[in-house]
């Protein structure tokens, strides 16, 4: 509740934040308008045109300071400048009305591109259920209830079946069955025994078991995967935004050179009017509107474009990033495949298919083992629970019972080795072996399913020109490679915990721009270190929504080659209105500065000319793309 109650703070506080810039943007409107009007009927103008500084004031004089604030420390040149820049030009020479409305485009991209980062991000914290909140430990024989890290090197810990284990150790006392697909990504349970280490974070799933510390909570699996979420974002080269780093350079130099035009021929000839006049015009031909507005109208139409398509980008900069990706890195479990397993493939020997899986979900039915749950849903016909006697559950072996007065093992190869079956091992995945009255009678495949659309995915992204793709997974070698062969995948990577994966990204990232497709809670550090997080966002988990940059919201790993190509179409916009707006205004600077160009009107016309061809080029980014 009040993890709900802070959620509902802070939706409350980005809504007011949005809901004041939005009625400060009305007020400007309608200011405006009512100035137009005003100075229409009346007939004036001149002096009276400064009238327009009560929209302006309303909608700007946030930009305004900060511009002011950051020169004080040595930050002349971002974008804030050059809005402020343009606008105080526009004043001087008259343009009141365009000062304004340049300023309100300025503003409502802002907010567009606000509302969209808030309502993607949230606290990653406060969504990572892995976390245990306390342990049960045995001192002096009593059963204490402590916070985790309160847990000592080699106190001995007490969990029960739902449980989730506080501290990495060691079994001492127990068998079980761990879910640890909130470590590992991997939905099939992992069998533990006596003597078996164990890792926090994980949940039990059956019986009690008493696990010894080897360390404290602070050097845990479940602490270094959170300080991980936390702190990797730290890691990541965000991309600048290119106003900025062109800003840098552009304002600058057309101030300079303003300067320059002013003062140098005026101490060589003496007609200071004369090239003032030509200097004022230069700057006002030099004023960055259409880049200003332009730029970022391509990112946000390209963030709109994608959003039509199921593709939620939480900021305009991964734009830039994902349109350089060279490596595509996939988790395996949720996202090439569908996370949850089920019997796959039924072989029988000596016996019919139909009756093995019959015996099977029978003798299954009594366990709560998730496995046992997939035989049972495997089966189509109704279970009789009065023809099962004599369930026996073998923790980490699979279980015997009597079905129809028939001695059933089921399980794993440990059990009819056990139980001295003699049977065939059959070929790699998770294979339940079962045995009728001391006969081998087959065995049943149970593992994960490939999307339907994974392979599909992949070869999209090779006919895009990605480089290389890349499979992280927990699971095992034989099982990883299984699939990296199926979906025709460059390199998989298994056995991996989330620190192996943050490691192998890390390493990848050396050579180029890399984005990371995931959805489990364990792929939340990746997500946040890679340059670019990509998750699943549908059935994904929160950890990994809040933790990505960018989410697809149906769950189709096809989406991934569909956000690169969005974002190179989007660059392609934004490199075309520099281009186009760079050349225009040179020509012009030129001829203004030689004197051919000698009208103040020409001169705004350039400028707002090229603003509003720009902003038509702009919303092509909002079309949705070819497939």
């Amino acid at each position: 509740m009040q993890a709900d109650r802070a959620e509902l703070q802070f939706v409350g506080v980005i809504m007011s934040k949005h809901a004041k810039t939005a009625v400060r943007l009305g007020v400007s409107v309608v200011l405006f308008a009512a100035v137009r009007v005003f100075l229409g009927i009346a007939e004036l103008d001149g002096l009276w045109g400064l009238l327009y500084l009560l929209p302006y004031a309303v909608v700007g004089y946030d930009v305004v300071y900060t511009a002011i604030v950051n020169i004080f420390h040595g930050r002349f040149f971002d974008e804030r400048f050059l809005m402020t820049l343009a606008t105080v030009v526009a004043f001087v020479i008259g343009q009141y009305p365009e000062a304004v409305a340049v300023m309100l485009f300025y503003q409502v991209g802002e907010l567009f591109q606000s509302v969209a980062v808030s309502r993607s991000r949230k606290s990653i914290a406060a969504l990572m259920d892995i976390k245990p909140e306390s342990a049960v430990v045995i001192r002096e024989g009593k059963e204490v209830e402590v916070h985790p890290e309160d847990v000592a090197i080699g106190e001995i810990l007490l969990v029960r079946a739902g449980d989730k284990i506080a501290l990495d150790g060691t079994i001492i006392d127990g068998n079980t069955s761990l879910d640890m697909k909130a470590l590992t990504g991997e939905s099939i349970p992992v069998d533990k025994a006596k003597g078996d280490s164990v890792l926090s974070g994980s949940v039990n799933l059956c019986g009690v078991i008493k696990v010894k510390t080897e360390n404290t909570y602070g050097e845990s699996t479940v602490s270094k995967i959170l300080d991980l979420v936390e702190n990797s974002a730290q890691k990541k080269a965000k991309a600048e935004n290119f106003i900025t780093k062109f800003a840098k350079y552009y304002t600058p130099i057309v101030v300079i050179c303003a300067v320059l035009l002013a003062v140098i021929p005026s101490l060589i000839s003496g007609l200071w009017s004369i090239w003032l006049w030509r200097a004022m015009m230069f700057l006002v031909v030099s004023c960055p509107c259409a880049l200003v507005i332009s730029v970022p109208l391509s990112f946000f139409g390209g963030v709109g474009g994608a959003s039509r398509e199921g593709i939620l980008i939480k900021g305009s900069n991964y734009l830039e990033v994902l349109s350089k990706v060279g490596t595509v890195v996939f988790d395996k479990t949720g996202t090439l495949t569908e996370g949850e397993f089920a019997v796959r493939e039924v072989c029988a020997h000596g016996i019919g298919e139909e009756e093995l899986l019959k015996i099977a979900a029978h003798a299954e039915s009594f366990s709560a083992h998730p496995i046992a749950r997939s035989v049972v849903d495997a089966y189509k016909g109704s279970i009789d629970k009065s023809i099962v006697k004599e369930v026996c559950e073998l923790a980490g072996r699979g279980l015997k019972a009597k079905v129809s007065g028939k001695d059933v093992c089921i399980g794993n190869a440990k059990l009819l080795e056990e139980e001295g079956i003699p049977f065939e091992k059959a070929k790699a995945g998770t294979l339940l072996y079962i045995a009728v009255d001391g006969e081998y009678s087959g065995y049943l495949v149970v593992k994960d399913a490939v999307k339907p659309n994974a392979k599909k995915a992949v070869e999209k992204l090779k006919a895009l020109g990605i480089t290389k793709t890349i499979m992280l997974t927990g699971d095992n070698q034989t099982t990883g490679e299984e699939i990296r062969r199926l979906l025709d995948i460059d390199e998989a990577r298994c056995g991996l915990l989330p620190a192996d994966k943050v490691d192998a990204v890390l390493d990848e990232e050396k050579k180029g721009k890399l984005a990371y497709v995931g959805d489990g809670i364990n792929d939340a550090p990746v997500l946040a270190c890679a340059d670019v997080g990509i998750a699943m966002g549908a059935l994904g988990s929160d950890a990994a929504i809040e933790a990505a940059d960018i989410v697809l919201m149906n769950d189709n790993p096809e989406g991934v080659a569909k956000a690169i190509k969005i974002a190179r179409k989007t660059m392609k916009i934004v490199y075309e209105n520099i281009i186009f707006a760079l050349v225009i205004k040179f020509g012009v600077l030129v001829l203004a500065s030689f004197g051919v160009l000698d009208s103040m009107w020409l001169a705004v016309f350039a400028d707002v000319g090229v603003s509003v061809i720009a902003i038509i080029n702009a919303m092509r980014a909002l079309r949705k793309i070819k497939e």
